[in-house]
């Protein structure tokens, strides 16, 4: 009866075990998601202009996939009415980053915001 229950205890110890690895793994994946999407909307309008486009690529290991793509923001668009004109506008910059998680199942993060630009 003592051995029974003892490999009861170590069943559920064992199982408890894998699944707070698992977890782990998979939170290491959605950081690393993270810190790509964030230096990729920290890099748009640094290196050159704010222009409508998409860009892609992937990460140095090749696991994660990344895309972003900018365009035109109609919140704040000059106003016809309005006579005060200025040459700068609001871009909205998505990044969205792909992988396969250790399960093997394909998971998406994304982030967004808005960002003064040049529209001339």
């Amino acid at each position: 009866m003592a051995f029974l229950l003892l490999s009861v205890v170590l069943a559920a110890s064992f199982e408890l075990f894998t699944t707070g690895m698992r977890r782990a793994a998979d939170l290491e994946e959605r950081a690393q998601a993270l810190a790509i999407v964030q230096s990729r909307i920290a890099t748009a309008g640094v290196e050159q202009q704010l222009k409508e486009g998409t860009s892609a690529g992937q990460s140095d290991d090749g696991k994660f996939n990344w895309t972003m793509t900018i365009t035109r923001s109609e919140e704040g668009a000059p106003d016809a009415a309005n006579a005060l004109q200025t040459p700068y506008g609001l871009y909205r910059i998505e990044a969205i980053v792909s992988w396969r998680s250790s399960d093997g199942r394909d998971q998406q993060f994304s982030l967004a915001t808005l960002q003064l630009g040049s529209v001339l």
